[in-house]
């Protein structure tokens, strides 16, 4: 949502999530109660509809459209208004959010959400993302004796279990025709991994480019293979809590609409997306980095409707991780699909 903006740093929502149980993502239940009085959907007092959105950071598409009112504009055009809600983090925790009235927007991969919908979802996926062809990928240190996904046989690999990572190592894995029980997988938070693999305590990391540009923009990494190489099917998703959707659909389409046209912004000028409050600090790009940003954001997809070429590479997806075990059984995505242009 890619994640509101890039996955990925995509160009999409890649922002996201909300409950004090999501210790990942920085919410608060009270910071939710506050945003949610008016109403996590409800029409408050003077009839504003409140959208709860998980605070986009420093960079994309929501990021700027916060900082210059354009996205309070475009809600206002449909009697509606953002509560910025948590920060962003996986898509895991901000599905639980969901689930529970806490959010009512989050975006995430296909194959986290394959994984989330596995779990009594109170969601659905209104966009599709295309997979990002450079950004994602299996990462290895500058001098790694890895040069191929065949030299990952014997080693260990970090991924987040049943989310991007996993799912690109074990792509990638089947491709070579290497069975999935020759690597090791080391199961981790991504924002926790970075430390070990820089540490040498793991020999490569399956990550996406949220993660990866800061390893690559710092000359000490790089993809032994990407997204095009391993044949990544990893959209990004947005989705949308069903309960508001049903309420509100014209804000919802309103959302998209404002998604989809300025993610094709930031496509043609993804400087313009990054560091839009600060350019110092942790949540700032810079050097190297920000060379590597733009050049991913500059191949990457945009906020799109889910066509039905789409719904069948994630029917792909959620027959593969059943085939490999992440999930027990196949996943009917295709039953928690919203056909944006056919909302009203």
């Amino acid at each position: 949502m890619r994640p509101l903006s890039p996955p990925a740093a995509r160009t999409a929502l890649v922002a996201l999530a909300a409950l004090a149980t999501l210790t990942a993502c920085g919410g608060s239940p009270a910071a939710d109660s506050a945003a949610g009085r008016d109403g996590g959907g409800a029409k408050g007092a003077k009839g504003t509809v409140t959208i709860r959105i998980p605070d986009p950071g420093n960079a994309g598409v929501l990021a700027r459209g916060k900082k210059d009112g354009s996205l309070d504009k475009a809600l206002a055009a449909v009697g509606a208004k953002v509560a910025w809600t948590g920060s962003a983090g996986p898509f895991a925790p901000a599905a639980q959010a969901m689930n529970a009235d806490q959010l009512d927007i989050a975006t995430g991969s296909i194959t986290s959400g394959i994984t989330s919908l596995s779990q009594s979802p109170g969601f659905v996926f209104f966009t599709a993302t295309a997979p990002d062809p450079v950004g994602e990928g299996i990462l290895v240190r500058e001098g790694s004796d890895i040069d191929s996904v065949e030299d990952l046989v014997g080693r260990k690999v970090a991924v987040n279990k049943g989310g991007t990572g996993e799912y690109l190592l074990l792509k990638a894995l089947a491709k070579a025709g290497i069975p999935a029980d020759k690597v090791e997988r080391v199961y981790l938070r991504p924002d926790q991994t970075a430390a070990v693999f820089n540490a040498g305590q793991v020999d490569a990391w399956a990550v996406w480019s949220t993660y990866a540009v800061a390893e690559i923009g710092s000359g000490k990494a790089h993809f032994v293979a990407d997204g095009t190489a391993i044949g990544s099917d990893n959209y990004s998703l947005n989705a949308v809590r069903s309960g508001f959707v049903k309420e509100h659909p014209e804000v919802v389409e309103a959302l998209y609409a404002y998604l989809h046209d300025n993610s094709a912004k930031e496509k043609r000028d993804p400087a313009a997306y990054l560091n839009v409050f600060t350019d110092a600090g942790p949540t700032a790009v810079n050097g190297k980095a920000k060379e590597v940003q733009i050049a991913f954001t500059a191949k990457s997809g945009t906020v799109d409707p889910i066509k039905p070429e789409d719904i069948k590479r994630f029917e792909t997806v959620a027959g593969f991780y059943a085939d490999q075990k992440v999930t027990p059984n196949k996943v009917d995505i295709a039953a928690h699909l919203l056909d944006i242009e056919k909302l009203s």
